[in-house]
């Protein structure tokens, strides 16, 4: 006797086994409810929405709310859900869809075959889609922009005379307070870093206010600013002022083995520069007598058409004329005086070098300069001092 016939002569009764089969649509979303369970086992709670969670969490957030509305599906995971995550509130208010609509929303629709793999997140492209409109649309308008202004002002300066140059965001990721950055074709400033919190994958992160220079801020997050530098192709931070030498034994073409910088105040009878003599100064640099410098200025526009009389002058050694007029104008730029005048010909001339900028803080740029600390302070205006 076989087996068979042995178990059938003592009268016992074999149950057949049963084959469980299962639709796509079935296989889907366990597999998308097994991406769940995986979450709460590494961080012991169910996920959560917000803008201020890792994509990937605000997607499995959004996916356990349309499986909690989806009967058949409870009924499909109920074997699954140890954690009776099934059973908790619906957390996001999304409008009413039908089934097809919900599970496209969950990425797991009906798609042809070499789709329906569960690791082809289609809804995590969307998501980040719809997140990078949400972080455009976040920008408001910059209330203090007048703060910012002569910052950009003095950056766009810098980077045409290269003072600054820009460089593929990527090689150094860090985001700090003060750093400038090129994104959506955008000059941006950091402005200020909030304090750090804990992203869902354990790393760190910060809220930011970043200002950009079409007069609007926003407060993104400084991996989402990273995000957005690294998937933008013209994407790129703008570097630090790099002065290099400015005294030294080393000679370059621009050098000048002996020269001064020289502070002007102007005795034209204007009376915007008369009402405001006393603040209103040009900076410039010679390798040669000052005197013979301005010997002409009230027949040359460069002086307002006026006579000068020097209030300072700084001796300095084996220093470069160009990236020394950059300081400056770095500097002071947001102070250049806004003033047009006739040349002898009637033609508007806008001088430059001149700038409302008291003496003694022009004492101090200089004393800076001469012991680098210049590259750390900028001019505020409206104190009428150098800041950090």
């Amino acid at each position: 006797m076989n087996d068979d016939d042995l178990l059938d002569a003592l009268g016992v009764e074999i149950p057949s086994l049963k084959t469980v089969t299962r639709t796509p649509r079935e296989e889907r979303i366990i597999a998308g409810f097994e991406d769940i369970l995986r979450f709460y086992q590494t961080y012991g709670r169910a996920p959560l929405h917000g803008e201020d969670r890792d994509v990937f969490e605000r997607l499995y957030a959004v996916r356990l709310d349309q499986l909690r509305k989806l009967p058949d599906a409870q009924i499909l995971l109920a074997e699954l859900d140890g954690p009776n995550l099934l059973t908790g509130a619906v957390t996001l208010d999304v409008n009413d869809l039908d089934e097809d609509a919900l599970l496209t929303e969950l990425g797991i629709g009906g798609e042809p075959a070499d789709q329906d793999d569960i690791s082809v997140l289609r809804h995590v492209r969307s998501s980040a889609e719809k997140r990078a409109a949400e972080e455009i649309a976040d920008r408001t308008s910059c209330a203090d922009f007048d703060r910012f202004q002569p910052l950009f002002e003095l950056a766009e300066r810098d980077l045409k005379s290269e003072v600054r140059k820009t460089l593929r965001f990527g090689r150094d990721a860090s985001i700090e307070s003060g750093n400038y950055f090129i994104v959506g074709g955008q000059l941006a400033y950091v402005a200020e870093i909030g304090e750090t919190i804990k992203a869902p994958n354990g790393e760190s992160d910060a809220r930011l206010r970043v200002i950009y220079a079409n007069g609007t801020e926003s407060n993104l997050l400084r991996r989402s600013l990273q995000r957005a530098l690294y998937k933008d192709e013209t994407g790129r931070r703008v570097t630090d002022p790099d002065m290099g030498p400015l005294f030294g034994n080393a000679s370059e073409p621009d050098d000048i083995e002996n020269g001064t910088i020289y502070v002007l105040r102007s005795l034209s009878s204007h009376p915007f520069v008369a009402e405001h003599r006393e603040l209103i100064h040009k900076i410039g640099v010679t390798g040669g007598r000052v005197e013979t410098r301005i010997a002409n200025a009230q027949k040359d526009a460069t002086y307002l058409l006026a006579d000068v009389e020097v209030v300072a002058t700084y001796k300095l050694h084996n220093l470069n004329r160009t990236r020394l007029e950059s300081i400056f104008h770095r500097l002071f730029g947001g102070a250049q005086l806004d003033l047009t005048i006739e040349d002898r010909f009637g033609h508007p001339v806008k001088p430059r070098e001149w700038f409302l900028v008291p003496l003694h803080v022009i004492d101090e740029a200089v004393e800076r300069i001469r012991d680098g600390s210049v590259i750390d302070v900028v001019y505020d205006p409206h104190s009428a001092r150098l800041v950090h």
